[in-house]
């Protein structure tokens, strides 16, 4: 006899939701700490700009990769697998232009 695939539980969505909203917190310090360096607040170099650009191209890739990698595994665990790529990136950079931030 075949095996039932299990039901998505509300609780699966708990942790994604979890992570997606510290993203989105995290997304708006970045957001603010860039502007700030880029009116002046203190010295940035030309370098973050393109990382503005280029950071979400990658993680849109990674993101796109586990959540392929996920893919059978149920609804909550593809969409944590997509937002932890970028989850790491937005909290790399609220600890590094924090630190920025920190020094000048």
């Amino acid at each position: 006899m075949a095996r039932r695939p299990r039901l998505p539980q509300p609780t699966d969505f708990v942790w994604p939701a979890f992570h997606a909203g510290m993203m989105l917190a995290e997304a708006q310090v970045v957001i603010a700490l860039r502007l700030w360096g880029m009116a002046g607040g203190w010295p940035m170099g030309w370098q973050e700009h393109v990382r503005m650009v280029t950071e979400k191209a990658a993680a849109a890739g990674e993101s796109g990769a586990a959540m392929m990698r996920a893919a059978g595994k149920g609804p909550g665990a593809v969409a944590l697998a997509g937002v932890k790529p970028v989850r790491r990136r937005t909290r790399a950079n609220v600890k590094r232009l924090s630190r920025a931030a920190a020094q000048n």
